[in-house]
């Protein structure tokens, strides 16, 4: 007899199409298509959310699925063609089958033994991805988000620098070289690891985003007279905001002066590798120690999938292992080498790996750079509108598939002085639509200050692989927001 929880599972799918979840054309375009929003206590009242030890408060399966399809119905689709909110949106469906798979079989990544298909694929998916960055005799491993990958490449450079700090801790005065513009996981890394959020020093960006490499030298050269201990630089291959490129060879012609580890943050900007036509925007990759990339953002890999890599072999495990006897044990009946598990900061691992695998099977080289040139293509084409449209306005021309753009109210657009309230006015004006964009329900843009360069809230519309960008669906959020802004008369609000 079929154990009826099989059954749940055979349903969970119709629930999931029957939600729309899977659906990216342009019926999307409709209101609620999106997230119906509920604020936090109404959600309360809509969904039972709290826990109780009581064998009355169990449900039987009809009240399960009532729950499940109230969870998808007040969930944000991010599937949805024009949902464009974070630097991921929808997933690869053969990502998403393997994903179901990886998620069924329960394994984890760590030994060979539990996981034996899994440890080849991630070894596979490794040695690709180092191949494509010019790493000749690297190493690599998947890692639970670019967050971690990050704190990977301060862990390795602290390592190499000043081995003795695995067993006596840090020696003071060490210090981090960052962008003003770069990733917040750096430092968040050097609060986790102890070297102190105020030993990280910020480097200025020039108007496009980018790490000002004479600033760069200028404040390792003041931080060694001042008796500090730099070791390393971040990069970043596209900063979260603009989409910005680092310099790579400058950089890293600094970093080789100074004997730094040079680590390169390209969580959202590593998959132009895959472009003929924009892989010169990662120029100087090869000659990182360590790389992050996240093919979980522009490719549309699903959550998640974050590669950590190091252009050193063995470093990994000289770095992590603590030979935990109970998984590593030496005298196993297979080679020991493929437990990868010690070369790892966590124990558990899920089997990311498989996911971007399988979709590397399907599309191949070929099939990813048709995706990431359509993605291109269409950011381009979005930030063409922008320049063309009356009231739109580009931040900073595009470097990658991030345009950052406002739009300026008709009575607001003549008036000669912008000055510190017309930039407020500006940033109130921009988080209105936001919320009327969420509250209808069909199109989410992120919005964002910059700090470094003085700007209050703009509008950064994110285009990825997933789904396929097209020029109708980047026609529709400028349409949307003129259609908000046609509603409201923001002088009466603002």
């Amino acid at each position: 007899m079929e154990d009826p929880s099989v059954k749940f599972l055979s349903k969970i799918f119709d629930l999931l199409r029957d939600g729309d979840v899977f659906d990216t054309s342009d019926k999307c375009d409709s209101e609620k298509s999106m997230v119906d929003f509920r604020h936090p206590p109404e959600l309360k009242k809509l969904i039972p959310f709290s826990l109780t030890d009581n064998i009355e408060t169990q449900h039987d399966d009809d009240e399960i699925e009532k729950l499940c399809r109230d969870v998808i119905k007040f969930s944000v689709k991010t599937n949805n063609r024009n949902c464009h909110n974070q630097l991921f949106g929808g997933l690869n469906f053969y990502g998403l089958g393997a994903e179901w798979m990886t998620s069924a079989l329960n394994t984890s990544q760590y030994t060979y033994e539990m996981a034996p298909v899994f440890t080849l694929i991630e070894e596979s998916v490794v040695n690709m991805s180092l191949q494509l960055f010019g790493f000749k005799n690297g190493d690599g491993i998947l890692c639970p988000g670019g967050s971690t990958s990050n704190m990977y490449g301060v862990h390795l450079a602290r390592q190499t620098k000043y081995p003795e700090t695995r067993l006596k801790g840090n020696p003071d005065g060490l210090v981090i070289f960052t962008s003003e513009d770069a990733h917040y996981s750096i430092t968040k890394g050097a609060s986790f690891m102890g070297i102190g959020m105020h030993n990280m020093i910020t480097v200025k960006t020039n108007e496009f985003g980018q790490m000002d490499v004479d600033d760069l030298e200028m404040k390792i050269n003041d931080s060694i007279k001042h008796n500090l201990k730099p070791f390393l630089v971040n990069a970043t291959c596209g900063t979260t905001v603009l989409g910005a490129f680092d310099d790579l060879n400058k950089i890293a012609d600094v970093c080789e002066r100074y004997n730094l580890w040079l680590h390169v943050d390209a969580c959202l900007g590593g998959s132009a590798i895959f472009s003929r036509k924009h892989k010169h925007l990662l120029n100087g990759c090869e000659r990182a120690n360590s790389i992050s990339w996240n093919p979980h953002k522009t490719m549309g890999v699903p959550l998640q999938c974050s590669l950590f890599m190091v252009n050193q072999k063995g470093i990994l495990h000289e770095c992590n292992s603590s030979s935990a006897t109970y998984l590593f044990q030496q005298d196993k009946f297979y080679d020991t080498s493929y437990d990868t598990g010690d070369k790892s900061l966590s124990c558990g691992r899920k089997v990311d790996a498989f996911k971007f695998w399988i979709m590397f099977k399907k599309h191949g080289m070929i099939g990813f750079e048709s995706m990431i040139d359509n993605a291109f293509e269409k950011a381009s084409y979005f930030a063409d509108q922008v320049k063309s449209r009356v009231g739109f306005e580009l931040v900073v021309p595009i470097q990658y598939t991030n345009v950052c753009f406002y739009y300026v109210p008709e009575y607001m657009r003549n008036q000669e002085s912008r000055d510190e309230t017309w930039w407020k006015r500006m940033s109130k004006i921009t988080a209105f639509i936001k919320e009327q964009m969420v509250m209808n329900g069909n199109l989410m843009l992120g919005y964002s200050p910059l700090a470094s360069k003085n700007l209050g809230n703009f509008f950064r519309m994110v285009v990825t692989c997933q789904p396929h960008a097209t020029y109708e669906s980047m026609d529709f959020v400028l349409n949307e927001i003129e259609k908000i802004a046609q509603k409201f008369e923001f002088h009466d609000h603002f």
